[in-house]
């Protein structure tokens, strides 16, 4: 054959390690010790590869249990806020529930560049989303919920517009009402911020509470500057948003269980009005 003094030599060449490794003990030491390393390379480079092909679930469990973390967030302070009312009158009945509530989901489309954005969650109705819920990341507030189907849902997007949010100085009872005036994606403006009000370069813009859609005390973002105002009154902040919508990927709606009723009040306020 051709080839048959190469296997002849391949054959020997395989024997006489064999021997020589079995034989003595330095070498043996030598090859398992050479062996081991490989073995450890090529084993921590597959596990490096798998590892990376699972990112995509692991992400998925830690939202999901970030969700129900952020649940017992929500909820402990809405108990202890109401500690702090019934703490002056023992007699009333302390009786709780876990008012919000928590869907994790996956962005699937998202705009930045228009004057007025929206993005898209993989959740919809058949997942408890209804028109109103408020939707948040990791960071802070991004959007509300605008039009629900039955696997999806379109959301209105921070970076609109037409929308305001009822937000205050962290720490104060300084309510203001959140904007964005389109450009730049990472700045918001909070204006009719009383003139007395006091603030300090850094401060912490949250939600205020006074809506069925964001629970109080959620990140907004950072003070920047003071822009000045038409109204005397009345100043207007420059922020920095805590959420980055241009890698806006997981995000949590929020479900609220009196929201229904508490909307159905203000309705028949507004109805009398008229």
């Amino acid at each position: 054959m051709r080839y048959s003094a190469w296997f002849v030599f391949a054959f020997y060449a395989i024997i006489s390690v064999l021997l020589l490794v079995t034989g003595n003990n330095y070498q043996r030491s030598v090859y398992l010790t050479s062996a081991n390393i490989v073995t450890g390379s090529v084993y921590k480079g597959a596990s490096q590869i798998t590892g990376y092909f699972h990112l995509k679930s692991i992400n998925r469990d830690l939202e999901a249990n970030n969700a129900l973390l952020q649940n017992e967030v929500l909820n402990l302070k809405n108990q202890l806020a109401q500690y702090r009312v019934l703490a002056s009158d023992s007699l009333l009945p302390i009786t709780y529930s876990d008012r919000f509530g928590y869907v994790a989901a996956a962005v699937i489309n998202n705009n930045t560049s228009h004057p007025k954005n929206f993005f898209t969650i993989d959740k919809g109705q058949q997942d408890g989303i209804k028109s109103g819920m408020g939707v948040v990341d990791h960071n802070g507030i991004a959007g509300i919920v605008n039009v629900t189907g039955p696997h999806m849902s379109r959301v209105i997007s921070l970076l609109n517009e037409t929308q305001h949010f009822s937000v205050k100085l962290k720490g104060t009872e300084f309510i203001g009402s959140l904007c964005w005036k389109g450009g730049d994606p990472t700045i918001g403006y909070v204006e009719e911020i009383p003139r007395h009000a006091e603030y300090n370069i850094g401060d912490t813009i949250v939600t205020s509470g006074y809506s069925t859609t964001f629970p109080e005390g959620i990140p907004v973002g950072k003070v920047l500057s003071r822009v000045k105002s038409g109204d005397d009154s009345f100043f207007t902040l420059k922020i920095k948003l805590a959420s980055d919508f241009r890698s806006l990927s997981t995000v949590r709606v929020i479900k609220d269980i009196y929201k229904t009723e508490i909307d159905s009040l203000a309705e028949f306020d507004e109805l009398k009005l008229d």
